[in-house]
């Protein structure tokens, strides 16, 4: 495994690299509180099967830094979109396998629906991540919304002082609720967190929750994919959904709300006892899902 760096329009973004630079490029995209090492065991047997294997570090976390202190500090569905095609474009990768969660599903997500000529296929944790904010003054049901807390906290200065202050005490406590069946050490979470060290890491975190929600403005830069994804764009690129049984945060419901936005061939795998950071706590599941979409899309 190698660190680099490539250049965006916005961003100096880290990224890792593992197998042969001639193989066929997968893109692995972590989530919040998350970071590349969630992939260390799934990364290295795709690069094993022959794959050239890429794990950027979002934006706000890690060694990726924004090149200018006039870029808005946003953590928007768009910009999470735009940085993994300008990522993609960077490195001259012409189609790419995509496999996210949390954040790192949205952008992907995101990639596919409004670029598919250059996703040859996805898997995407928890299904369709395309947030529909016209429709976010909605409540969900009590017990989603008492799910949901941290994001509210996180649209008060309150919120935005706690998290500057005890990133890491609310970030372990939200792996805790969000996979209560993961018996993580203190050493796995800490390789995870010297990510959130990042010094835009609060700002972009605090950004995103706030605009999901209307409550912040989006970089006017990226209004255009914004008014995009208002239109809730479906996903035809060939897609296997994996889902947590035991995911604190977006809990499998019997009925697959996702099916609906997904037009090509697409299927849900639940998997039981595993939480929301689902390459980390079932790898073999996620290379499974690879491999098995890598196989009907042989280029």
């Amino acid at each position: 495994m190698q660190t680099r760096t490539i250049r965006t329009d916005v961003l100096d973004l880290a990224y890792e690299e593992h197998g042969p630079p001639e193989g066929a490029a997968v893109v692995l995209l972590h989530g919040f509180p998350y970071a590349p090492r969630c992939f260390d065991v799934v990364a290295p047997l795709l690069a094993a099967s022959g794959c050239r294997v890429l794990v950027p570090y979002l934006r706000g976390y890690g060694p990726t830094r924004f090149q200018s202190a006039a870029t808005p500090r946003s953590g928007e569905q768009a910009a999470l979109g735009h940085d993994l095609l300008q990522f993609i474009d960077a490195l001259g990768i012409g189609r790419a396998m995509l496999a996210g969660f949390d954040w790192g599903g949205r952008a992907a997500c995101v990639v596919a629906a409004l670029w598919p000529e250059r996703v040859r296929c996805l898997v995407s944790c928890t299904g369709y991540n395309i947030q529909n904010i016209a429709r976010s003054i909605e409540p969900a049901s009590a017990e989603q919304e008492h799910r949901f807390w941290y994001q509210y906290y996180f649209h008060t200065e309150r919120g935005r002082l706690g998290l500057e202050r005890n990133r890491r005490e609310i970030c372990r406590l939200l792996w805790k609720l969000w996979s209560p069946g993961w018996g993580f050490d203190e050493s796995t979470f800490e390789k995870s967190a010297l990510s959130f060290d990042n010094p835009d890491f609060v700002d972009v975190v605090i950004q995103s929750y706030r605009h999901r929600y209307g409550y912040a403005p989006g970089d006017p830069a990226l209004s255009g994919i914004e008014a995009r994804l208002a239109g809730q764009p479906k996903i035809a690129v060939p897609t296997i959904n994996l889902h947590g049984g035991n995911d604190g945060v977006g809990p499998a419901t019997p009925a697959d709300g996702s099916a609906k936005f997904f037009t090509g061939a697409y299927e849900r795998r639940l998997l039981p006892g595993i939480g929301h950071n689902v390459p980390q706590e079932a790898p073999s599941a996620t290379v499974a899902a690879l491999q098995d979409l890598m196989k009907g899309t042989n280029e």
